[in-house]
């Protein structure tokens, strides 16, 4: 049976990529599918919406996708079976694409890129997040599921560190999809494939060009993650995006990819390397409009890095919680927030909370604080 079982088949399928990409900006829709046997998907505020149409077949998709590859992509999608790149379309945007193989055909994935790069405030984004330009060295991570803007938010964050530092920026992505000019920094940007054939070789290449700041558009290996915690080390800054859930996963993570003889020693590195996570999502908004986003923030203090070097992770989350102050947030209690302003509803933000009962608990009792509170100062 079809997973969309209700497409009625009327429009002519567009058949260039271009048709397909102007009709992505014309719903406002954030990605693109294609692939045999069904017609184009699109992501609407979230929400998987097909065309209707007619199904591509597996020579027709392969066709569009021809149109768009370079010489040296295609290359790459014939060795490794799947290619991740960056194509621009005059008046109609930019897009990062994703081909891969999936039962013998051609599958991808394109999704479209904000024009130009958003402010902190455009993004929603907690003003805590704003000092991770500030930062003189160290790792900061920024992590979360595929489509959580990762890649955004540190674009952001590199853009602006240029228009406030005099400073060398080096850039390792897979593809480029925000394209920086130079403003008060140098900016390199490489890109996978293109420029390097790997994070691990870029990475190591970066050392050796008088880098202040290098952003690793993923910590894909134990290699690429080894490299960058060394690049702390010596004094670099380094932001980097992995894919966990929150801040304390984003350790165990890290840690749990190295060698058990070597985690003690992965500790101890992190405990001073480590400045910052920042852990998102992206939820709908109350309205249905669109999408905002849901952030855990975690700086690094004495007592987290402690907690990072004995192993005692599963009391990072309290030290969060209790660092307000210091500009830190919980993904629950920013999605009490979200819920409390309104921005997102409450089913919604209980559904993306670890614990929704907790959560829905805790909202519960704030509302019957402000109740009880109103009263008393009623009478």
């Amino acid at each position: 049976m079809s997973v969309f079982p209700n497409i009625e088949m009327r429009r002519p399928k567009p058949l260039e990529m271009a048709a397909l990409l102007r009709e992505t900006v014309a719903r406002n829709a954030s990605d693109l599918h294609l692939g045999a046997g069904m017609p184009p998907v699109f992501r609407v505020r979230g929400e998987l919406t097909p065309m209707n149409c007619d199904p591509y077949a597996p020579a027709e998709v392969a066709g569009l996708l021809e149109a768009i590859l370079t010489a040296r992509h295609r290359e790459v999608l014939g060795r490794n079976k799947s290619v991740d790149f960056a194509i621009s379309l005059p008046e109609v945007g930019r897009f990062r694409v994703a081909a891969y193989h999936q039962r013998g055909a051609l599958s991808v994935a394109l999704r479209l890129l904000a024009k130009g790069i958003p402010t902190f405030a455009g993004l929603g984004l907690p003003e805590s997040v704003a000092r991770l330009s500030q930062l003189r060295d160290g790792l900061v991570l920024v992590t979360g599921v595929t489509g959580s803007g990762k890649s955004t938010t540190l674009a952001t964050v590199i853009d602006d560190i240029n228009t406030r530092f005099r400073r060398h920026i080096i850039t390792i992505e897979d593809p480029i999809e925000y394209v920086h000019a130079n403003t008060c920094c140098l900016i390199n940007q490489r890109e996978l494939h293109t420029d390097v054939p790997s994070f691990g070789d870029a990475l190591r290449d970066a050392l050796r060009a008088d880098p202040d700041v290098i952003l690793v558009g993923e910590m894909r290996d134990l290699e690429t993650m080894r490299t960058a915690i060394m690049a702390a080390e010596t004094g670099h800054l380094v932001f980097s995006t992995l894919h966990s859930r929150d801040c304390v996963s984003t350790v165990n993570r890290l840690v749990g990819a190295f060698p058990a003889g070597e985690q003690t020693q992965v500790r101890q590195q992190l405990a001073t390397t480590l400045m910052a996570v920042v852990s998102q999502r992206l939820l709908p908004n109350a309205s249905g409009s669109g999408r905002v986003p849901a952030v855990e923030v975690m700086f690094s203090t004495p007592g987290i890095a402690n907690l990072i070097r004995q192993g005692k992770d599963d009391m990072i989350y309290s030290a969060i919680e209790t660092g307000s102050q210091l500009g830190m947030q919980t993904m629950e209690q920013s999605l009490t927030r979200l819920i409390e302003e309104g921005k997102v509803g409450l089913e919604t933000g209980i559904g993306a909370a670890r614990n929704g009962q907790l959560l829905r608990q805790r909202l519960t009792a704030r509302r019957a604080a402000c109740c009880a509170e109103a009263v008393g100062l009623r009478g």
